[in-house]
């Protein structure tokens, strides 16, 4: 049987990741001001950060309809596949998934798994299903042990300021205010299939993003070894460098790979956001 792994472009993947396990996307809407555009298609995330410099307005992302899921799909079949297995991001944090998976009734062979997580947290379950796929999984046992791995995935950022996320309405004026102060340089992870503040390290950015590392590392109670990623927006130079080598040096990882996140993380977090996204339950055998 052949099976596509496919996914939202929110997976945040990078084109040769895309190209090197035949993965194919479905671009989510962006729009800056009356014009709209698909992310990683026809907007990147220079873009908004252009548009923002110039209006200090920030885009507006949005899912794609189910009609245009149930294309994406045909369009797949069509190439001879038997089954897909499409991966969305969190279904509380859009209305992605309710449309994949309602586009997906007019299918016997099209499963739609609900990532609970954004950027490369669904990453890390596109590749593991392309990892079942060349094991000689049926789709609905990929999609089923995908499901199963949704709440170990962890995926985190620490993030330099909070003005993107003040000026998308996702903090009050008062914390922006404290955090500026206050140098609060906060973290974001994903509990539950939905993001929230999870520590506010305090002090100069470099600084925190040390602390960050070394808050990761000790959750890692159970990590799967096989790969994680260190996922990025725009950075400052070597921050990025020195993440990477840092997780690199703790030997846990097979393969610790680097990805700039897409317009989704870029609109909500903005400039200097910086993750380490692994699944802490030691691999599934």
């Amino acid at each position: 049987m052949k099976i596509r792994i496919s996914a939202d472009s929110t997976a945040d993947l990078s084109q040769e990741l895309l190209e090197k396990y035949n993965i194919p996307t479905m671009p989510l809407h962006v729009s800056l001001g009356e014009n709209d555009y698909l992310d990683g298609v026809s907007i990147k995330p220079q873009d908004i950060y252009d548009f923002y410099s110039s209006t200090k307005k920030l885009p507006k992302t949005g899912a794609r309809s189910a009609e245009e899921y149930k294309e994406f799909y045909q369009g797949i079949l069509d190439e001879g596949y038997d089954a897909i297995v499409h991966f969305t991001i969190s279904a509380d944090m859009s209305a992605s998934y309710a449309n994949a998976e309602l586009a997906s009734h007019d299918f016997e062979n099209v499963f739609v798994v609900d990532s609970r997580q954004l950027s490369t947290g669904i990453g890390l379950l596109v590749l593991d299903a392309c990892d079942m796929v060349e094991a000689g999984l049926t789709a609905k046992e990929i999609a089923d042990r995908a499901t199963s791995r949704t709440e170990a995935t962890k995926s985190s950022f620490i993030v330099n300021t909070l003005e993107f996320l003040y000026k998308g309405g996702r903090c009050s004026s008062l914390a922006y205010l404290g955090a500026n102060l206050l140098q609060i340089k906060p973290c974001l992870e994903v509990k539950n299939g939905l993001i929230g503040v999870e520590s506010k390290p305090m002090g100069r950015y470099r600084r925190c993003v040390d602390k960050y590392c070394e808050s990761i590392k000790a959750k890692m109670t159970n990590p799967d070894p096989k790969r994680c990623f260190v996922t990025h927006t725009q950075m400052d130079d070597g921050t990025a460098e020195e993440v990477i080598a840092t997780v690199k040096s703790w030997g846990i990882f097979d393969e610790v790979l680097e990805t700039t996140a897409g317009c989704t993380v870029t609109t909500h977090c903005g400039a200097n956001t910086i993750g380490i996204l692994y699944i802490n339950d030691g691999g599934l055998k």
